[in-house]
């Protein structure tokens, strides 16, 4: 019973840290975020990424590679929500403050604001 208990918890804490939202981040543009002086990181794959202004470095490098990153302000750019979680946790962890963010493969591209159920 025990073993049982301990393997629900362990799933329980990994479904959470990849699907639960990270909440009171701002979704704003890419150019925006740059004209707020923010560091510009974005987390997908080379392949996936076509015109950023920012820094790439893919989620599965960001273990080795987050030293590269300036301290401050970082507005992430994912390509899509599980990402955007384990990148925006990662980084929080490390001590980097993540403000924004912006979907690649967003429906609602155009518009912006603070959403109170994370992403």
């Amino acid at each position: 019973m025990l073993y049982i208990a301990v393997l629900l918890l362990a799933i329980l804490f990994i479904a959470y840290r990849r699907y639960y939202p990270v909440k009171g981040i701002q979704c704003i543009r890419e150019s925006e975020a740059k004209e707020r002086g923010r560091t510009v990181l974005d987390i997908r794959h080379y392949h996936e990424v076509r015109d950023s202004i920012g820094t790439v470095i893919p989620y599965a490098y960001l273990k080795r590679f987050y030293s590269e990153i300036p301290q401050g302000s970082v507005h992430l750019i994912a390509g899509d929500r599980v990402e955007l979680n384990l990148g925006e946790r990662f980084l929080r962890k490390k001590g980097f403050e993540v403000p924004s963010y912006e979907l690649a493969a967003c429906k609602s591209k155009g518009k912006k604001g603070v959403f109170d159920y994370g992403v």
